[in-house]
């Protein structure tokens, strides 16, 4: 791997090869989802959208979701929301202080302690642009599981599986 590809041979996004010290780089230029994920972000922005909303469920630190916030707001994007969800209390804790490191008026990003399926049935009302979910090895995804995550939003990029959409 050189230094302007991730681990599957992918180019690194130009916010990825130059601004290496942004919020969350690292980790997103090692995930599988970033290509699929920096990809969505262009066709929106290409379609004439402004704003956009991503939701990462099981978010860990909340490298991916800052960084893809960093690369909407790069793409000129005017209004980017995140909302990263997860279990574990410390985890959720690093991600606070991240985003709170942020001083752009159009980036808002929020970190919640919580289960994902809670996170996922709240997401119902108001569907995300985007949802980043790293299914689990051996992950069985029954049609109810795989329902409630196309609920909670228009795109849903999963690993570096193929992203589902929702039916229009």
């Amino acid at each position: 791997m050189d230094a302007d590809h991730n681990p599957i041979g992918m180019p690194l996004a130009p916010s990825l090869r130059h601004r290496r010290s942004s919020p969350g780089a690292w980790t997103a230029a090692h995930d599988t989802r970033w290509p699929q994920l920096a990809a969505r972000l262009l066709w929106l922005r290409q379609a004439g959208r402004r704003s956009v909303r991503i939701v990462d469920v099981d978010c860990g630190a909340g490298g991916l979701l800052l960084h893809a916030a960093a690369h909407a707001r790069a793409l000129g994007f005017l209004a980017i929301e995140g909302r990263g969800v997860d279990t574990s209390p410390a985890l959720v804790g690093r991600a606070r202080v991240a985003a709170a490191r942020w001083r752009d008026p159009a980036i808002g990003v929020t970190f919640d302690l919580g289960e994902m399926l809670a996170a996922l049935r709240e997401e119902q009302d108001f569907p995300a642009d985007i949802l980043l979910w790293q299914p689990p090895i051996a992950t069985d995804c029954n049609e109810t599981f795989r329902c409630l995550l196309l609920g909670a939003a228009d795109f849903v990029v999963r690993g570096d599986e193929p992203c589902w959409r929702a039916a229009a």
